[in-house]
Protein backbone atom coordinates (compact mmCIF):
# COMPACT_ATOMS: atom_id res chain seq x y z
CA UNK A 1 0.00 0.00 0.00
CA UNK A 2 1.36 3.34 -0.45
CA UNK A 3 0.30 6.80 1.65
CA UNK A 4 -1.73 9.64 -0.06
CA UNK A 5 -2.15 13.13 1.67
CA UNK A 6 -5.71 14.16 1.64
CA UNK A 7 -5.66 18.10 1.95
CA UNK A 8 -9.13 19.92 2.74
CA UNK A 9 -9.82 22.90 1.31
CA UNK A 10 -12.68 25.10 2.32
CA UNK A 11 -13.97 28.58 2.34
CA UNK A 12 -13.77 29.05 6.42
CA UNK A 13 -16.57 31.79 6.41
CA UNK A 14 -19.38 29.02 6.31
CA UNK A 15 -17.35 27.33 9.59
CA UNK A 16 -17.13 30.81 11.08
CA UNK A 17 -20.67 32.05 10.87
CA UNK A 18 -22.02 28.11 12.24
CA UNK A 19 -24.19 28.19 15.20
CA UNK A 20 -22.69 25.47 17.83
CA UNK A 21 -24.88 22.76 17.52
CA UNK A 22 -24.13 23.18 13.45
CA UNK A 23 -20.71 22.95 14.28
CA UNK A 24 -21.30 19.84 16.91
CA UNK A 25 -22.98 17.94 13.77
CA UNK A 26 -20.46 18.88 11.51
CA UNK A 27 -17.62 17.47 14.26
CA UNK A 28 -19.39 14.69 14.49
CA UNK A 29 -19.52 14.06 10.51
CA UNK A 30 -15.65 14.20 10.55
CA UNK A 31 -15.36 12.33 13.32
CA UNK A 32 -17.33 9.31 12.00
CA UNK A 33 -15.70 10.03 8.23
CA UNK A 34 -12.32 9.61 9.82
CA UNK A 35 -13.19 6.27 12.32
CA UNK A 36 -14.63 4.55 9.38
CA UNK A 37 -11.31 5.05 7.72
CA UNK A 38 -9.65 4.01 10.75
CA UNK A 39 -12.21 0.74 11.38
CA UNK A 40 -10.20 -0.24 7.55
CA UNK A 41 -6.90 -0.23 8.95
CA UNK A 42 -6.05 2.45 6.07
CA UNK A 43 -5.25 5.66 8.25
CA UNK A 44 -1.97 6.56 8.63
CA UNK A 45 -1.75 10.10 10.25
CA UNK A 46 -5.65 10.83 11.29
CA UNK A 47 -4.16 14.55 10.90
CA UNK A 48 -5.06 17.62 11.97
CA UNK A 49 -6.57 21.28 11.31
CA UNK A 50 -4.26 24.41 10.81
CA UNK A 51 -4.58 27.68 12.17
CA UNK A 52 -5.06 30.23 10.12
CA UNK A 53 -2.19 32.50 11.25
CA UNK A 54 0.65 31.60 9.51
CA UNK A 55 3.89 33.23 7.53
CA UNK A 56 5.63 32.19 4.28
CA UNK A 57 9.42 32.61 3.94
CA UNK A 58 11.45 33.23 0.52
CA UNK A 59 14.93 33.36 -0.10
CA UNK A 60 16.84 36.29 0.75
CA UNK A 61 15.25 36.48 4.46
CA UNK A 62 11.70 37.73 3.17
CA UNK A 63 9.12 36.42 5.80
CA UNK A 64 5.59 37.80 4.64
CA UNK A 65 2.02 37.02 6.66
CA UNK A 66 0.47 34.22 4.96
CA UNK A 67 -1.37 32.34 4.23
CA UNK A 68 -2.96 34.77 1.44
CA UNK A 69 -6.86 35.86 2.33
CA UNK A 70 -7.89 37.05 -0.85
CA UNK A 71 -7.78 33.88 -2.40
CA UNK A 72 -11.53 31.87 -1.87
CA UNK A 73 -10.40 28.98 -0.07
CA UNK A 74 -7.61 28.11 2.29
CA UNK A 75 -6.32 24.70 3.31
CA UNK A 76 -8.10 23.84 6.14
CA UNK A 77 -6.49 21.04 7.26
CA UNK A 78 -5.05 16.92 6.27
CA UNK A 79 -5.22 13.19 6.78
CA UNK A 80 -2.85 10.54 5.33
CA UNK A 81 -4.36 7.06 4.46
CA UNK A 82 -3.50 4.35 2.80
CA UNK A 83 -4.44 2.89 -0.62
CA UNK A 84 -2.89 0.68 -3.38
CA UNK A 85 -3.86 3.44 -6.25
CA UNK A 86 -4.49 7.00 -6.50
CA UNK A 87 -8.15 6.04 -7.21
CA UNK A 88 -8.77 3.88 -4.22
CA UNK A 89 -7.50 7.31 -2.46
CA UNK A 90 -9.53 9.16 -4.33
CA UNK A 91 -12.56 7.00 -3.22
CA UNK A 92 -11.69 7.60 0.58
CA UNK A 93 -11.72 11.11 -0.11
CA UNK A 94 -15.42 11.32 -1.58
CA UNK A 95 -16.63 10.71 1.86
CA UNK A 96 -15.30 13.72 3.32
CA UNK A 97 -17.54 16.16 5.17
CA UNK A 98 -15.40 19.40 3.41
CA UNK A 99 -18.19 19.04 1.06
CA UNK A 100 -20.95 19.78 3.46
CA UNK A 101 -19.12 23.41 3.89
CA UNK A 102 -18.57 24.15 0.06
CA UNK A 103 -14.80 22.90 0.30
CA UNK A 104 -12.74 20.12 -1.51
CA UNK A 105 -10.45 17.69 -1.24
CA UNK A 106 -6.72 17.36 -2.98
CA UNK A 107 -5.55 13.82 -3.06
CA UNK A 108 -1.61 13.10 -3.65
CA UNK A 109 0.51 10.28 -3.65
CA UNK A 110 3.64 10.31 -1.26
CA UNK A 111 6.76 9.54 -2.55
CA UNK A 112 9.33 8.12 -0.11
CA UNK A 113 12.62 10.25 -0.70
Amino acid sequence: MKDFLLIYRSNPSPVTTASPEEMQALTKKWMDWVGSIAAQNKLTDRGNRLNPEAKVVRPNDVVTDGPYMEIKEAIAGYSIVKAETLDEAVEIAKGCPVFLVGGNVEVRQIDVM
